[in-house]
């Protein structure tokens, strides 16, 4: 359907600002949430008793990489349409710096887990580390010949290191990109020369982009079994990441729009090319979770193939299965239809299902893992080794819940900062008469 032709007298020469005072109450319930949620947090974390400790470690990894991955998507975004030089994606890449802006607040929640109090339950390899005697290299080629010959990435201080790293570089990174952009929307004489610095810096920073999601997925993720190996692990992270991001930024574009924003720069033709974005990534996370799953079964090595085993234990391999439908036949299907991508409402439908399926593959990501690791711990207080501890699925719900409001938080903050769109950048018209 046509829609009227945009031009400068339509762009409001001061842009598109958020009411604070709409969305106030709502950021003071979240913002409530997360400070009580932290506090009750910090004691299972550090002073409830052993079994509390060990169980909420691993509730909350989970929850933290889960909204961790929301926001390196909105970093991802952002730098992906600066270099590509995106016309269209003008109209809504406020949108991508909003939500990439929370990634340092995110990258905050992290901090228990750089306490060995914490660690203690999630990375055996750390354990040994610490429990050597002596020279600790010395030590794991008697001890662990395997941990031995992956000692030159997998040591403490150079774990610490990277960690340090991927928190402080791409935040300065967005934060950067975010400050080049918005001071834009009150430039007198606005040229193209903003434009050309946020696609040459955008360049070289994808790099650290690319690092920071491969390797805090090795960090975080991947080392709660440190014999466990897969070279797709970072490409998997980043299909998820890409797309539940996409389905963010799908949710902040149809809800800024149902409350009259972002009018006559964002049509259903946004809305269909973020939809198509939507399916690629559903394609892409899928060819990705099937080539590691078969190159895994392939080749049959008893190192890789654990990861598989944990999670066709007990129910897990129902959710297993259950996943590889949810997250892909549903979703491919429905997002065929070009009429719904077009429909900010039924395209957020779609996007807070294709969230319900990003949490439930964070989900069995991490937590089969804790009955395994814990019961090797500590049989006697963990009950020994089980396919799931008993209970532990209420701190998994608070952790989710505590870090998800302060996501919601440090979101809409973001968005009542600046105008809702790039208002004086050069190619606002351009994309406002987007035709696909």
């Amino acid at each position: 359907m046509a829609h009227h032709h945009v031009t400068s007298a339509d762009i409001a020469i001061n842009g598109d600002h958020l009411d604070v005072s709409k969305v106030a109450k709502v950021k003071t319930i979240a913002l409530a949430i997360a400070a009580l949620g932290t506090v009750v947090s910090l004691y299972l974390l550090f002073f409830a008793p052993e079994k509390m400790r060990g169980c909420y470690s691993y509730s909350w990894l989970f929850a933290f990489y889960f909204f961790l991955t929301l926001s390196i998507g909105g970093c991802f975004w952002t730098l992906l349409h600066n270099v590509s030089n995106s016309g269209w994606g003008t109209s809504v890449r406020r949108t991508f710096e909003n939500l990439g802006s929370t990634y340092p607040w995110m990258f905050l929640f992290g901090i228990p887990l750089l306490c060995p109090q914490v660690q203690q339950y999630l990375y055996e390899w750390m354990n040994t580390h610490r429990g050597a005697h002596g020279n600790v290299k010395e030590h794991l080629h008697h001890v662990d010949h395997l941990l031995y010959n992956k000692y030159w990435y997998m040591n403490i201080p150079f774990w610490y290191a990277r960690v340090i790293f991927w928190g402080v570089g791409l935040s300065a990174v967005i934060i950067f990109l975010r400050k080049l952009s918005t001071a834009q929307d009150t430039d007198p004489q606005p040229t193209t020369k903003r434009l050309f610095q946020a696609r040459f810096h955008s360049t070289y920073t994808l790099i650290i982009f690319a690092l920071t999601i491969t390797f805090t997925g090795f960090d975080f993720l991947m080392g709660l079994d440190y014999k466990w190996f897969s070279t797709m692990w970072g490409v998997y992270l980043f299909a998820g990441s890409a797309l539940n991001s996409m389905a963010v930024i799908v949710l902040v574009a149809a809800w800024l729009k149902s409350q009259g924003h972002l009018k006559h720069v964002t049509t259903g033709e946004h809305f269909h090319i973020m939809g198509k974005l939507l399916f690629a990534f559903t394609v892409f996370w899928a060819y990705i979770a099937f080539s590691q799953f078969f190159l895994i079964w392939y080749a049959g090595i008893t190192e890789e193939t654990s990861y598989f085993l944990i999670r066709n234990t007990g129910n897990w391999n129902t959710a297993m299965i259950f996943l590889v439908f949810g997250h892909f036949v549903v979703p491919f299907v429905i997002l065929l239809q070009a009429w719904l991508k077009k429909n900010p409402k039924t395209l957020s439908i779609m996007a807070v299902y294709t969230l319900a399926m990003h949490v439930l593959d964070h989900y069995l990501i991490t937590i089969p893992e804790r009955g395994i690791s814990l019961g090797n711990i500590n049989p006697k207080v963990f009950g020994g080794i089980t396919p799931s501890i008993p209970g532990a699925f209420w701190g998994d719900i608070l952790a989710f819940v505590t870090i998800g409001a302060a996501f919601v938080f440090f979101l809409l903050r973001a968005v009542g900062q600046h105008s809702l769109y790039p208002n004086r950048d050069p190619r606002i018209l351009e994309s406002a008469n987007l035709s696909n």
